[in-house]
């Protein structure tokens, strides 16, 4: 291990987004589209980011997508293009004001002895989402 790997791993940076919260992209290539954080890399400061599919709602689209192309290995099979989820570092989306709906930045302030996160816009608390349950 590297000195830089050690005074990494020291270095825990307390991120502003948790799962579930919903976020808007403000660069990259899905710029100014919406979604929620279906998972956090803290080692790495990346989420996954999905947006909601009205067509089915158990299976949501990928934001920042890469295409895997599949092919067939059977007779009968179809190849397929699939697209999967990529992390999108953290500095590259907002989390949207529950209020407004609008991007805020995320601070932490003390309510009744607990540490609760808020969004610097409205003064608004930023709820704790629904945690999606693992399968």
């Amino acid at each position: 291990m590297t000195k830089q790997e050690i005074r990494q791993k020291q270095q825990r940076v307390k991120l502003k987004v948790r799962k579930g919260d919903f976020v808007r992209i403000i660069s990259g290539k899905d710029k100014g589209q919406e979604g929620f954080v279906a998972q956090v890399l803290p080692d790495k400061q990346k989420v996954i980011v999905l947006q909601p599919n009205e067509e089915d709602p158990d299976r949501p689209l990928p934001l920042n997508a890469a295409v895997k192309h599949k092919k067939a290995r059977f007779q009968g099979e179809k190849s397929a293009r699939l697209r999967i989820p990529v992390p999108i570092h953290i500095s590259n989306v907002m989390v949207l004001d529950p209020k407004t709906k609008e991007p805020t930045r995320v601070g932490r302030r003390l309510e009744d002895g607990k540490l609760v996160r808020y969004a610097k816009k409205s003064g608004e608390r930023i709820p704790d989402a629904p945690v999606m349950e693992k399968e």
